[in-house]
């Protein structure tokens, strides 16, 4: 056992195995990077120090070290000292299952001698290298110097009021809302806004939300977490199906314009009937607006808010459009829910800076958001255009979005499509490796959830080539 003196970490490193001392440590060192136990980028002892603490000749951990550093896994300067090379993880040895992944991983090809660099293709990011960074740094600039003095004070719980105002004319303009700025909160991103609608909720007595099922597991999550009890509402072509809402549910939670995952639009019938039951039995409405900015075959559907803005809660955010780490969104709420909000705000915290809140507002109302979008929507059109022209099978859904759901033949082909790309160098998500499920079973259809907006330009054609190959072989 060692000890990098300067770092205090504790090596454990095991040389009593292996051919010989040399060699020993070679295969310790070896297994304690493939395995992340040491982290990339962590600094490794002096070789007098570990020398001196494993009992070995200096000679002996220069030669372990020298050959490691020629493998790749570790870097070294002169004077510097010797570090953990900065390398994606490796898989287990080549014929034995991935973690997690089951009998599905065990054919999986050995891992290339030469890493290959790791592509994000999991839904639910943009292309975080297109941010505008001047123009937020513009915007930024020309809210710091014109912002009233009272704007760094604690500030409104529902958030900046010129922002307000201006995400209120965003969407009316381009989502067809109907709400004043006074029925504006802004949150720290869609998922602070969920856990603040939960709490409200329930403050309100509502017991029972009913969510998509396919739908993301986090947003379940954030509801139990905030002491409500769940029910599925089954998924199909046509959207989420309102027969499915229980008499005891109080909310449900809605995709309506682009199905998460699915990528269908909740269809007019549907849409209809969620609306009479909502008014009919006081239930409310969450709608998540999380990419309505990017169709592509034909204007968005409106609003489902617009129809019931007393029922219907719109939630929106910045995250698709400029980035997930802005942290920024908003709820559009109707009057009885605003002070239910407002508390969960105050109990919850963690409201947006008001700089970022003021620089955001800029960008809205000159209109450099739109601009953005603009720039961004041909773009993410093209990709998606690309990839469908590559696929074994259609890609699901509307044209829109930043994601697609491509079907596989079976929850086994799913994971082992998860496991072979983590191989090649992608990482992918699908119904059953994330969760989308309510109830997990391998009876359920199974399909990967492409995330095509993700891999910055100069990767996107690696990473469509990489993903088509290994997509050949495990499409129905």
């Amino acid at each position: 056992m060692a000890e990098a003196r300067g770092t205090g970490l504790d090596l454990h490193l095991d040389v009593t195995r292996g051919p010989g001392v040399g060699r020993a440590l070679d295969q310790a060192l070896r297994e304690a990077v493939r395995s992340r136990r040491l982290a990339p980028r962590t600094r490794l002892p002096g070789t007098r120090s570990l020398a001196k603490d494993l009992g070995l000749s200096r000679g002996t951990v220069v030669e372990a070290y020298g050959r490691l550093i020629a493998e790749g896994r570790l870097t070294g300067m002169v004077g510097a000292g010797t570090w953990v090379a900065d390398t994606p993880a490796e898989p287990p040895p080549p014929n034995r299952p991935a973690a997690g992944a089951g009998a599905a991983a065990e054919a999986v090809p050995a891992h290339p001698a030469s890493p290959r660099p790791t592509i994000d293709l999991r839904p639910g990011r943009p292309d975080l290298s297109s941010f505008p960074r001047t123009m937020w740094a513009s915007a930024l600039r020309r809210a710091l110097t014109a912002a009233p003095d009272h704007a760094w004070d604690y500030g409104d719980p529902a958030g900046q009021p010129r922002l307000r105002a201006a995400v209120a004319a965003y969407t009316a303009r381009t989502r067809g809302v109907r709400a004043d700025a006074d029925a504006i909160v802004v949150t720290s991103g869609f998922s602070h806004a969920l856990a603040v609608l939960g709490r409200a909720l329930h403050g309100t007595g509502v017991r029972r939300v009913a969510t998509e099922d396919p739908g993301l597991v986090r947003h379940r999550d954030l509801l139990r977490a905030a002491g409500l009890a769940l029910a599925p509402l089954r998924v199909d072509h046509a959207g989420a199906d309102p027969a499915d809402l229980p008499d005891d549910a109080g909310a449900a939670l809605l995709t309506p314009a682009h199905q998460h995952p699915y990528g269908a639009v909740l269809a007019p019938r549907r849409r209809a009937a969620f609306l009479d039951l909502a008014r009919r039995r006081g239930v409310y409405l969450i709608e998540d607006d999380y990419d309505g900015e990017f169709r592509y075959d034909r204007r968005p559907v409106g609003a489902l808010q617009a129809h019931a803005p007393d029922h219907v809660v719109f939630a929106g955010s910045a995250s698709k459009a400029l980035a997930p780490g802005m942290r920024l969104g908003w709820l559009a709420v109707p009057a009885a829910l605003r002070d239910p909000v407002l508390r969960a705000v105050r109990d919850l915290g963690a409201e947006p800076p008001a700089v970022d809140q003021l620089a955001f507002a800029d960008l809205l109302e000159r209109g450099d958001y739109d601009r953005h979008i603009r720039q961004a929507r041909p773009a993410y059109r093209r990709r998606r255009s690309e990839l469908a022209a590559r696929l074994p099978v259609p890609p699901a859904g509307v044209e829109a979005g930043l994601h697609t759901l491509v079907p596989v033949e079976s929850a086994e082909a799913e994971r082992r499509a998860v496991a072979v790309g983590r191989y090649a160098g992608l990482i992918l998500g699908g119904l059953h490796t994330a969760g989308y499920w309510y109830e997990p079973s391998d009876d359920r259809p199974a399909a990967l959830v492409l995330g095509y907006a993700t891999p910055p330009p100069h990767a996107w054609r690696g990473a469509l080539d990489t993903l088509t190959e290994l997509l050949a072989t495990t499409a129905p």
